[in-house]
């Protein structure tokens, strides 16, 4: 929930697939240091008139003196990914957060088992790299639609070795999408199983990992689920406890909006509970959760919520801002 921010400035770009963009980040003054991070981890970057958009970090978490973001430019960019792939430019100094990292690695003895769905290979190859470092034991499958179309695939080839287990699938070379389910069932049931990518191949994941059994599985969403839009709505008070303000929550509006609107400017990015920039504390009332983020047991504990998408069942919620 930290609303710290870091001065950075671009130290490198490099075209990395046929739409992928790797973006170098240091400190402005290259004596600095970056905070730590872990492998999964994202940041935000406020790039022009306010626009906030969040990456993932893929290079290793060992690295205190630089970031690097993968950035696909999206065929219905909302400004960010072109606004990156068009106008950014070495030496250009951004303000960024701090990471966050919703997506964690969980390090054992047991094999760690990862998909990645094009873009979604970004918070999977800084794991791979501590991983690999670790020597511990791991096997990737990097799918796409076609090789062109994959990011960083020189980086994955030299991380991989005797304990790190390299598959490939592009759609256009085996004429259809990867069976999930064939792919993960030569699998140990202890192993932990992570997915990043674009929703349908979230889907079949949750869906193959049922079918088999699987239960530590871990996803990383880069789009919100269309369902959350249906939920139906209804108004609601929020006290702002530090802030001393009562607030309206209209069926329209999110608590975001109507916090702002309040004159309150709470840390936020993605706007659809997904990055987590927003989470808040609650103090009392009960959150009707709508984030991907949170696990079924953290929404049912109701300690905070995203409210850039979430909102009350009580009717009055008091929150931590």
């Amino acid at each position: 929930m930290s609303t710290e921010k870091l001065q950075a400035i671009v130290r490198g770009l490099r075209r990395e697939a046929s739409h992928v963009l790797s973006v170098e980040l240091c400190p402005v003054n290259f004596e600095d240091h970056f905070p730590s991070f872990e492998p999964g981890s994202h940041i935000d970057l406020i790039l022009e008139e306010g626009l906030v958009r969040s990456y993932s970090l893929c290079n290793d978490s060992a690295e205190n003196d630089r970031y690097v973001l993968g950035v696909l430019k999206e065929k219905n960019s909302r400004g960010g990914s072109a606004f990156i792939h068009e106008r950014l430019r070495v030496g250009q100094e951004l303000t960024i957060s701090v990471p966050r990292n919703n997506f964690p690695l969980v390090v054992g003895e047991h094999e760690s088992v990862f998909v990645a769905g094009g873009i979604g290979v970004t918070p999977i190859l800084s794991m791979l790299r501590s991983l690999s470092r670790q020597k511990k034991p791991a096997t990737l499958y990097y799918c796409a639609r076609s090789k062109p179309e994959a990011a960083f695939l020189d980086d994955i080839s030299q991380l991989a070795s005797s304990t790190l287990k390299v598959n490939y699938h592009f759609d256009d070379e085996q004429g259809c999408a990867p069976s999930l389910k064939k792919l993960m069932s030569g699998h140990s049931k202890d192993s932990h199983f992570y997915c990043c990518g674009p929703l349908p191949m979230l889907d079949a994941f949750e869906a193959a990992c049922s079918e088999l059994g699987l239960l530590n599985l871990h996803i990383e969403r880069f789009s919100a689920p269309v369902t959350r839009g249906e939920l139906a709505a209804s108004e609601f008070v929020v006290e702002l406890r530090k802030s001393g303000l009562m607030v309206n929550v209209r069926k329209d509006q999110s608590i975001l909006d109507a916090v702002i609107d309040a004159g309150c400017m709470p840390d936020h990015s993605c706007r659809e509970g997904l990055c987590g920039a927003c989470e808040t504390r609650i103090i009392e009332g009960e959150a009707d959760h709508r984030d991907s983020i949170l696990t079924s047991k953290e929404q049912a504990e109701n300690k905070s919520m995203m409210i850039c998408v979430s909102r009350s069942k009580s009717q009055m919620l008091v929150l931590d801002l």
